[in-house]
């Protein structure tokens, strides 16, 4: 499916003449006020390359900040949990992945089915924060309805989201309440795990990836530095990194 709207979801049929005979999906989720703008370049190689790709657009995101504080982590999640089953029952291996809080929806998806998922590839997640301002988010998202906003940390000059100017503190407080419950089912997961982690992130700061390195149950753990991206990387200075890497790390837990 192709569309001139960058922030439309993203579908695009698996080809297994390209595959070695088997249908691959993979399933990629956007982040916090983002859209699927932000990692459709990265989607569009993934099909190149013969693979089923499903990026759905998360309820709430490229419409307006108001209507995203009116809606929960679980809204995001049975988005994201409906485009997984629908590719498990149209391939015969699937592979999920996300950037920050899509990240974060891979691993719940993954701690939910460690049976069904090939493979986890998680480009600057966010499971915690050291931020102290985000303790005093339940009482803060009923004084303001939302802060200035944290998308389009980009490195790379005229790239862009197609994010929200302002960051909405009861769906983001949603967000975190989720982050508890999914830290203490890392040990369900199992896949293997490709891990992008920008050296400077404006957004995700470092409390995220020690957790989830060490807590999931995973055998196989890549972790690959990205030196020249902030969070957004996948549309930043060391996309073709992600790109090449993660469709050479989906062809092998794929096959």
């Amino acid at each position: 499916m192709t569309t001139d709207d960058p922030t439309a979801p993203l579908s695009i049929a698996a080809r297994p003449e390209l595959t070695g005979g088997r249908r691959v999906g993979v399933l990629l989720s956007h982040g916090f006020t983002g859209s699927p703008a932000s990692i459709r370049p990265w989607g569009d190689y993934l099909g190149s390359r013969g693979y089923g790709v499903q990026v759905p657009r998360l309820p709430g995101h490229a419409s307006t900040w108001q209507e995203l504080n009116t809606l929960t982590w679980d809204d995001w999640y049975g988005e994201i949990a409906r485009a997984f089953d629908q590719l498990c029952l149209d391939h015969d291996a699937v592979v999920v992945g996300g950037l920050s809080m899509g990240g974060a929806l891979a691993l719940r998806v993954t701690a939910d089915h460690p049976d069904r998922v090939a493979g986890v590839v998680l480009v600057n997640p966010a499971v915690a924060s050291e931020r102290w301002d985000v303790k005093l988010l339940p009482v803060l998202k009923h004084v303001v309805r939302s802060l200035p906003g944290i998308g389009n940390d980009i490195k790379k000059p005229g790239a862009d989201e197609h994010c929200y100017e302002r960051t909405p503190l009861k769906a983001i407080h949603s967000l975190m309440r989720a982050w508890k419950p999914l830290i203490e089912d890392l040990p369900k997961v199992t896949a293997p795990i490709l891990y992008f982690r920008s050296a400077e992130d404006h957004v995700v700061d470092r409390a995220s990836q020690p957790i989830i390195t060490s807590r999931v149950s995973s055998r196989e753990i890549i972790e690959r530095p990205l030196p020249n991206s902030f969070h957004v990387a996948t549309l930043d200075n060391d996309a073709e990194l992600i790109f090449e890497e993660s469709a050479d790390f989906v062809a092998r837990v794929g096959a």
